[in-house]
């Protein structure tokens, strides 16, 4: 996006400010001379003084100008990017006004600790109408959104009597996603219902009786008139075109500060993230229909969409989840009661540490007869009580897997797979 600003003009008295220690020394010693010339009666040296004191005027007079004529953007691509991976910024300068060159400028772009040094340039002066362009790269290992800006801007002339600052209000955002891991084609379960091999289903509707018509929109086949509608209705009603039912799944994403005992990019919770992020890239491009909820019930995307766009419901999960922090909570029940409302279908948990009670509101999220696997963060307890509290979900339906360090996705996915067949 790009960043561009203006600055209003500010007094002259403000300018002033921005003598160096040489321009203050010209001032002063232009006065001096002034003050001898009239005491001494010599006309020469009032010459000399005005001139001293002129040149640092004459350099705030061009440079306040040229401040406020100088416009900066920035473009930033690209905009996201997954964590671990580069995005390039480049800043283009353009010198508006008419007949004066700027002076030497020096550059500083604001951008956050994690994504390195601040980039700081120097730009030779810049004709009039002229433009400049330099570039930057920046990282960062921590998902989240991260502001790059505003640009401050430095101008001095080519005598070092002045230097005036601007900085700039505008801003971009580089928002670092989640890594995602691709997944193999091993399909866990999941028909329209969140079960079966991940196939579509089509809902005809035939007959006048069990369909539901809608309301007549422009385009619309007058051969597919609902009259009888229509006619109760007192408006064109059509019958509604055959809709695809796609595989439902349910990813839940366990955000308690409880269930995680370490932080940083290596951490258990952020390997939950990224393993959650995999999941829903992967599930989306098998089309299924996907939302993401936390322990406390918040739900990714926020809205269902009657025919929801598969790219535009994934970029919003994962924008969603280069966000996400811990919750404060102690279980599951924000989750329950979510998705109470409506079929979860297929259920893929990412979970940190399960105590007991946790366990007894996750066993309640799996419908009957449908799929939940769970991948348990593992490393973060004993051994034995890890195994012991991943049991408690096995006896209530679960197919659950450690999610060691150690361990790819891709090859718990796989086992999953065979597990949630009988393999």
């Amino acid at each position: 996006m790009p960043d561009s600003g203006t600055e209003n003009r500010g007094p002259l008295r403000a300018a002033l400010s921005g003598l160096t220690t040489r321009g203050r020394s010209f001032l002063a010693a232009g006065a001096a001379a002034g003050v001898c010339a009239y005491l001494l009666g010599q006309p020469d040296l009032l010459r000399i003084g005005a001139l001293l004191a002129l040149l640092p005027l004459l350099c705030v007079l061009v440079l306040h100008r040229t401040r406020s004529r100088i416009t900066a953007a920035r473009q930033l691509t690209p905009a996201r990017v997954s964590a671990g991976s580069e995005s390039r910024v480049r800043l283009r300068l353009e010198n508006s006004v008419r007949g004066v060159p700027t002076g030497l400028l020096m550059l500083q772009d604001r951008v956050p600790y994690a994504l390195g040094p601040r980039p700081r340039f120097v730009v030779d002066r810049i004709e009039s109408g002229g433009r400049r362009e330099v570039s930057y790269r920046v990282r960062s290992d921590l998902r989240g959104r991260y502001p790059l800006g505003p640009l401050q801007l430095r101008l001095a002339d080519p005598f070092g009597l002045v230097e005036l600052s601007r900085s700039f209000t505008a801003y971009d955002v580089m928002t670092v996603l989640p890594k995602v891991e691709p997944l193999p084609a091993s399909p866990l379960g999941g028909d329209a219902a969140g079960h079966g091999d991940g196939g579509q289903r089509t809902l005809a509707v035939t007959g006048d009786d069990d369909i539901i018509p809608r309301d007549y929109r422009h385009g619309d086949d007058l051969r597919r008139v609902h009259w009888r509608s229509s006619a109760h209705r007192g408006a064109l009603m059509v019958r509604r075109e055959e809709q695809p039912m796609k595989d439902r799944c349910t990813v839940l994403l366990d955000t308690r500060r409880r269930g995680y005992d370490d932080d940083g990019p290596s951490s258990a919770f952020e390997q939950a993230v990224s393993g959650a992020a995999s999941a829903v890239a992967h599930l989306i491009a098998r089309d299924y229909a996907v939302r993401l909820v936390t322990d406390t019930g918040a739900v990714l995307p926020e809205q269902d969409s009657e025919r929801p766009d598969p790219t535009e419901t994934g970029g919003l999960i994962l924008d969603g989840l280069a966000v996400v922090d811990h919750s404060d909570g102690h279980g599951f029940e924000g989750a329950r009661e979510t998705l109470s409302r409506r079929d979860p279908g297929l259920v893929i948990a990412f979970l940190g540490s399960v105590g007991a009670e946790p366990a007894e509101q996750l066993a309640g999220l799996r419908q009957r007869g449908g799929g939940a696997v769970a991948f348990v963060a593992a490393g973060q307890l004993d051994p034995m009580l890890e195994e012991r509290r991943m049991e408690r979900l096995r006896e209530r339906g679960w197919t659950v897997l450690a999610h060691r360090p150690d361990v790819s996705l891709a090859e718990l996915w796989q086992s999953a797979s065979r597990q949630t067949r009988g393999l």
